[in-house]
Formats: structure tokens, sequence, C-alpha cells
């Protein structure tokens, strides 16, 4: 039977995540990975966990093990409503829905908003997984290149006021201009630079002078480990453009599968709709268990908790890179505020997708850069992980790495 000719347009457009097919390289024994993005297994709270779910099956199995509503349970709403708050964010539970971690947010935001052939603005280099969820429904993307202060966004005032003049008006405008911006201002993956307090400004005001919406998805946020902290482009917005994606994954468990979305509640209520046709709800029990940990404190104990371990995690590697790599030119380290990533570049002629075996062959990875161009590029630089690995590791896999790239580097020409 011929099945690919049945497969729909989407189906098609779908392909395997690049640094999942990656990783199945480095299950190899020796082998120290940079690769995944994964969370330190020692920041899990373990027996935290165990005596709150006893608790919740003990005390309210109705609830815990049966259906809830598609926004997800009032009370963890109302928790998350108020952990937001504490941060300088205000909305309301009508404006809040619970998911299952923020790749659904991801998938729920395309499918209301994209059709086959609509543009997104992304920052250039961006996050694969938000990619893939907007590709898989026919997107294209407006990549704006970075700095070390984030999104140029005066590159890309000038090039949606391209695109206007060609735009037409009414609906015709709004099928034609980019659907929305998607941004990951705080310890952007997969280069850590954090926007600057003026391009956030600027940001906001190009949503409004092109009458846009905002993605802003904030999975490192809580993650700071230096620097100044600048406010939520959610907690600056007084027009309702921003819809703000977040996740437990990297400060409880990304087990756990739950994170949460808000919007303003025209786009909520669509969002709903989605979501009921997707999973109908989010785990009950999860919800049960995270709502407890949030309302005993133990949330806030446990950021600080991950701050101090891999703050001490990027110094090293931090340090061990530039100990390493001293003297060679071309080579720059992007060295983050908070989240999990360092981003390197090396000369333009060094490709590091060629690289990649050779590390392997190393006992050593990476992710190659390429992967988080949209529109190609970025195959002189690599995503290095630091919240995984243990310190010895972090020692042993940079002294590899580096070696590897200055025999490569010292070996041209």
């Amino acid at each position: 039977m011929d099945v690919t000719s049945r497969y729909s347009i989407s189906a098609r457009r779908m392909s395997r995540s690049i640094i999942r097919e990656l990783l199945k390289l480095t299950n190899k024994k020796g082998l120290v990975s940079f690769a995944g993005g994964l969370p330190y297994p020692g920041t899990f709270p373990a027996e935290e966990l165990a005596t709150i779910t006893e608790g919740v099956l003990k005390e309210e199995p109705g609830l815990a093990l049966q259906y809830s509503p598609t926004e997800g349970l009032p009370s963890l709403r109302e928790n998350l409503r108020s952990f937001l708050e504490k941060r300088g964010f205000n909305c309301s539970t009508k404006e809040l829905i619970v998911t299952s971690a923020s790749q659904q947010s991801l998938d729920l935001v395309a499918k209301i908003f994209l059709d086959r052939g609509d543009l997104v603005v992304t920052e250039n280099p961006s996050y694969l997984g938000a990619m893939s969820a907007f590709r898989s429904y026919g997107a294209r993307f407006l990549a704006i290149e970075m700095d070390e202060r984030g999104m140029r966004t005066a590159f890309l005032r000038e090039r949606l006021a391209e695109l206007k003049k060609t735009a037409g008006t009414g609906n015709e405008y709004y099928q034609n201009m980019p659907k929305f911006i998607y941004t990951i201002p705080d310890f952007q993956n997969p280069t850590g630079i954090t926007m600057s307090m003026e391009r956030r400004q600027e940001l906001m005001e190009i949503a409004e002078e092109f009458d846009m919406i905002i993605v802003e998805d904030v999975p490192y946020r809580w993650l700071r480990y230096s620097g100044e902290e600048y406010p939520m482009l959610s907690a600056m917005d007084r027009q309702n453009r921003v819809i703000g994606l977040f996740t437990f994954s990297k400060i409880l468990s990304p087990g756990m599968r739950l994170g949460w979305l808000t919007a303003d509640e025209r786009i909520m209520d669509k969002l709903v709709q989605a979501k009921q046709a997707t999973d109908l709800c989010t785990s009950a029990f999860s919800q049960s268990i995270a709502e407890r940990f949030i309302s005993g404190g133990q949330i806030d104990v446990r950021i600080k908790r991950n701050i101090d371990i891999y703050r001490k995690k990027r110094d090293l590697m931090v340090g061990e890179l530039k100990k390493n790599l001293e003297g060679l030119k071309g080579v720059e380290i992007n060295e983050p505020s908070g989240g999990l990533f360092l981003w390197i570049s090396l000369p333009e002629d060094i490709d590091t997708d060629e690289l990649f075996i050779e590390a392997i062959d190393r006992n050593v990875a990476y992710v190659i850069g390429s992967a988080f161009f949209p529109n190609g590029g970025g195959h002189n630089t690599m995503r290095l992980n630091f919240s995984y690995p243990s310190e010895e590791e972090i020692v042993t896999g940079i002294s590899r790495l580096s070696s590897l790239i200055r025999d490569r580097m010292e070996g041209r020409g």
C-alpha cells in the first residue's frame, strides 16, 4: 500500500528533530554530551514530589485521576497567576490556560494563527522546537539577525515597512504581513543572549505600529545568574498584543509535562477550542501535584537551588573554554547571564556540521548551530549545554572539544 500519497500536506512537511536525531549518536560509552537541553537530574525534587503525590492520591483522588477543565484546574491557575504577579506581570485567570508544557503552547499558537505560506518573524538563529511547530502548519520565516542586545529591531522595522508597501488594506493586509513575532527575550535558545531594555521597548512600539502580535517564549527567565533583569514583554504590554509561553520543565521537572500560556481573552477562546481538539485537557494528576508544590512555597526554594547549581556550572564551562581556546583568532564565546546554553562562533571557514562526526569520535558532542537558522546558515556555530553534565564532565568534555577546534583551525591552509 502506498501510504505516503495519503499523507496530508502538514504531515509531508513534518520532519524529525535534528537535535533528537543527533542525540542518538551520542549514546556511546565514555562520551561527554553538551548536546541536549536537559536539566540536571540533581535539581529534581523527587522526595518532595513523592510526599505530595501520596497526599494527592489519599486526599483528592477523585479530582487528580479525573478529566480536568480544558483551561486547567482553577486552583493551579490561581497559583500560576499569583506566581506571575510576584514577578511583575498581572493577568487574570481568564487569560491563562494550562498546557502540556510549552511545546504544546507553540503548537496551539501555530494552529490558530497560521495558514500555509504565512510569514512568522523569528530571531536568527531561533529555537528549533518553535520552528518545527510553525513549519508543520506551512509557515515561512522572516528571520531577523541578532547582536549582543538581541533581535535587531531597527532592521525588523525596515523589513516590515517594506512588506507594508505591498500588503494592501483590511483583511488583505493581515494576510500578507507576518502573523506574529516570535521571540525568546531572556537567555535565548540557542545563543543565550538577553534582549536589552531599549530593544524590548522598540519591539513593543513596532508591534503597535504594524498592528502585530508578539509571542514571548519564557522557558529560562527564572534562571538568572548575573546581570540586570528587564521586565517581560507581557508585563510591558498595554494593548493585549503579547502571548506569553511558560513552562515547569526548567524549574521543576520536564517529566511533569506542564506549562501555561497567557493571552487576551479573545485569543484564549480560540486556544481553548484548539486544545479541546488536541487532548481535551492537561493531566489533572500532574496539575494537582504542581499546585501543591507551588502553594506550599517549594517552587521558590527550588528555583533558588537550581540557580546556585547552574551558575557554578556556567562559570566552570566559560572558564574552561577561555583557558583552552586562548589565542585562537575568530573564536567568539557568548557568556549568558542565565539559562542553559553557551553559543560559540568559529571562523566562517570552519564547518561545525562536518566537525560533529569527528567530535563524536573524540567522545564529545554538541549541537550544530545550523539547525537553529530558519532559512539556512550558521555552519560555523555550535550550541553547548552546561546544565546536564557533571562538573567533571564539563572539564573533560571542554578539553576534548577545544583540542578538536584547535587542531582544525591550526591545520587550515
